[in-house]
């Protein structure tokens, strides 16, 4: 059998899957920039300086729930109309570009403007991460099932690449403002002091904005399940009702229901990982050049091996790949019960930097092969709700570990239930009958789609 040519086997040898996957590169700078690295400190520092370093990060924290809240009820019912409507990108335009507005106005953000700041970033991590629901769902559609796996981690990748690269530019004119040209101010409250961050913030509206154009000239937008003539109403309508009646469809694909748990679970890991690694890092003394640097690792050592993933998937399968991740996840916690160090934190970074990446983009497309085409909007919608609530229950059993210990350390290592649970799950999936479950279903609808047409 030859070898497939090296654009394949990255999963980018189509414009349409570049384009698809350009858009990873274009939204990762809201979760490098706004979400991880540089406004939860300028929000800690600047905008909640009124109140305890505590409160502020409670604040934040609180922040963090409701988006979750606002996506996970949101991603059904927005998924399943983008189906009947054929609206994928036109959703997901819409909420780029409210997001796009959203994040530039946090360059008016400064010293005490606290409910205009959390109001702002709610509506920029709502606006990205619904946006991502149609995005996802538009991947059934422009790779074949034996290039699903390498498409996305091909798209994972390069989100790692463009989050990373904005995110070294803005810490670069952060932490040195005068390489760009920028004034320095000893009053780091100050408008000047305050600029370089706040235009850290812009430059994420600039390139979210910019490399999300690809995806609309190149991506088509799938089908219909309705006639082009039916009014809104009846959409809005059979929406809801279709919305009901996935929950219960679920029960037929069975397997994908199971992977979903399974994912609920290790996935609630891996963001409790994301989410908590620099607070725990600071906790136990690491520095903050330390902890930015750290945070550059993860991005640029998960490209290649983003990549790696699906070459490997193409392999062992996705399911056996991220059963490896998840073994190597369970390496990190032990690990990190034991860091004491900067140079033991690297190594932390390297190896999440290894296995992140990888793990969640199988994830998407595994599930992606165990459900209909056809039903990719309203079941990836679910998919958005599994994902969103991934991320608050690992942070609070993470806290409700200090609270009875009174340490981060063991804390770090109750996380290890939730890979350990999630694999175990994921171990149950009969990934080929599942993938023929939804081949049946593509054929129904197919043939159905025949006859009306007859």
């Amino acid at each position: 059998m030859p070898s497939r040519p090296f654009r394949e086997r990255l999963g980018l040898h189509r414009p349409e899957l570049r384009a698809w996957a350009m858009y990873d590169w274009a939204v990762s700078s809201v979760q490098t920039t706004i979400m991880v690295a540089v406004f939860p400190v300028y929000f800690v520092q600047v905008v909640a300086s009124g109140l305890s370093a505590s409160g502020a990060s409670q604040r934040l924290a609180a922040a963090n729930t409701v988006v979750a809240i606002i996506v996970a009820v949101l991603g059904p019912v927005l998924g399943t109309l983008s189906d009947f409507l054929a609206a994928k990108k036109r959703f997901l335009g819409g909420f780029l570009l409210l997001g796009v507005a959203a994040v530039s106005g946090l360059f008016f953000v400064q010293r005490g403007d606290l409910l205009l700041g959390t109001t702002l970033f709610v509506l920029t991590l709502v606006c990205a991460s619904a946006s991502t629901v149609f995005y996802e769902a538009l991947l059934p559609h422009i790779a074949r099932p034996d290039e699903v796996d390498r498409v996305s981690t091909g798209g994972y990748a390069l989100g790692y690449v463009g989050g990373g690269v904005l995110l070294a530019a803005n810490l670069a004119w952060i932490l040195k403002p005068s390489i760009v040209g920028l004034p320095t101010s000893s009053d780091p409250m100050s408008s000047a002091g305050t600029l370089p961050a706040r235009l850290a913030f812009l430059s994420v509206a600039v390139w979210w904005l910019l490399f999300s154009i690809p995806l609309f000239r190149r991506v088509p937008e799938p089908a219909p399940l309705l006639a082009p003539n039916e009014p809104l109403a009846k959409a809005l309508r059979t929406t809801l009702s279709q919305v009901a009646d996935t929950i219960r469809e679920l029960r037929r694909y069975r397997q994908a229901l199971i992977m979903l748990t399974a994912f609920l679970l290790y996935n609630d890991g891996i963001q409790t990982i994301i989410k908590m690694a620099t607070a725990y890092g600071a906790e136990i003394g690491i520095g903050s050049r330390d902890l930015i640097a750290a945070i550059l690792i993860v991005q640029f050592v998960g490209i290649p091996f983003a990549f790696l993933f699906g070459m490997v998937a193409d392999r062992v399968g996705a399911k056996n790949s991220i059963l490896v991740g998840l073994l190597v996840y369970v390496a990190i916690s032990v690990l990190g019960y034991y860091m004491k160090t900067a140079t033991h934190f690297y190594l932390l970074a390297f190896l999440t930097g290894m296995v992140q990446g990888g793990t969640q983009a199988l994830s998407r497309s595994l599930f992606a092969s165990l459900i209909p085409a056809y039903k990719s909007g309203e079941f990836f919608g679910f998919y958005s709700v599994f994902e969103k609530f991934a991320s608050i229950f690992g942070p609070l059993l993470f806290a409700l570990a200090i609270a009875i210990t009174g340490e981060s350390r063991l804390a770090i290592l109750s996380v290890i239930l939730f890979f350990v649970g999630g694999a175990v799950v994921l171990s149950l999936v009969n990934v080929e009958q599942g993938r023929e479950v939804a081949r049946q279903a593509e054929r129904a609808s197919a043939n159905a789609a025949s006859n009306v047409q007859r």
